[in-house]
């Protein structure tokens, strides 16, 4: 059987605020455009809207800047009070620049400034007294679990929470899963044989992160409105249980060569 994927970017949803409910307005768009979603698809959910229904817009001219805040704005020639959020949203403070703040974030994802970010946010967001930022989601896991089960009447999709992250050596973002459910981060292919019976040593595939860099190239990360997306052709990778999520993907730090 010839394999195949298919996105659907979700046209007419929202500006979603806080409290909203994301799995009833998904599944009222997805039934206008036509494409009812079923239980071996996979949702795509742009992390930003996520984070706006669970009250994680911060005004800077809220945020009380302490002493590393103060100090890591020193170094890095930063705005403190977003210094101070990078600082509060992480567990290591890894290297810092005046262009980047790499953290490992408490969630265990290493990135650019612990995924804060003002793009898409809405008010003034580019800087002043009465400027605002999008914290993540404190956990987008739970957050994914969440929106699954929310999608029940949906048949209980798989689910990935995905922001565009940069990436060790090369330019540019790509669509990363940073929370899922329903859905192995991983497909480990290890001990499987090629095509001319040679047993594969080392080949796992991010199936979380694939999903979702396709979903984020159909929704757009700019004046789309597009901040969801179904994946069809998963069904294979989609499972009854949640499972452990995306932090299942980070390589652990031990591992680190480079941190």
């Amino acid at each position: 059987m010839q394999a195949e994927l298919r996105v659907i970017a979700l046209s007419g949803l929202p500006l979603f605020v806080p409290g909203m409910d994301i799995a009833c307005a998904i599944i009222a768009a997805a039934a206008r455009q036509g494409e009812p979603i079923g239980a071996t698809d996979a949702v795509v959910v742009a992390q930003k809207i996520v984070s706006k229904v669970e009250g994680r817009r911060v005004a800077l001219a809220d945020v009380a800047v302490r002493a590393d805040g103060a100090a890591l704005a020193a170094r890095s020639g930063r705005p403190a009070p977003l210094v101070q959020l990078i600082c509060d949203e992480s567990s290591a403070i890894l290297r810092a620049s005046p262009a980047v703040i790499v953290t490992r974030h408490r969630s265990g994802h290493v990135l650019a400034n612990a995924g804060i970010d003002a793009s898409n946010v809405g008010g003034n967001s580019g800087g002043g007294e009465d400027a605002h930022v999008l914290l993540w989601p404190r956990d987008p896991d739970a957050s994914a679990r969440a929106l699954r089960a929310a999608l029940g009447p949906a048949g209980r999709p798989a689910v990935v929470i995905a922001d565009s992250l940069g990436r060790a050596w090369r330019m540019g973002t790509l669509g990363t899963a940073i929370g899922c459910a329903g859905l192995a981060a991983l497909h480990d292919r290890r001990g499987e044989e090629d095509l001319f019976g040679r047993p594969l040593q080392a080949t796992v595939v991010a199936v979380a992160d694939a999903i979702a860099a396709a979903a984020v190239l159909a929704m757009g990360e700019g004046d789309e409105g597009t901040p969801v997306a179904i994946v069809r052709g998963v069904g294979r990778w989609i499972a009854p249980e949640d499972g452990p999520g995306a932090t299942a993907g980070l390589r652990p730090a031990a591992e680190d060569l480079f941190l």
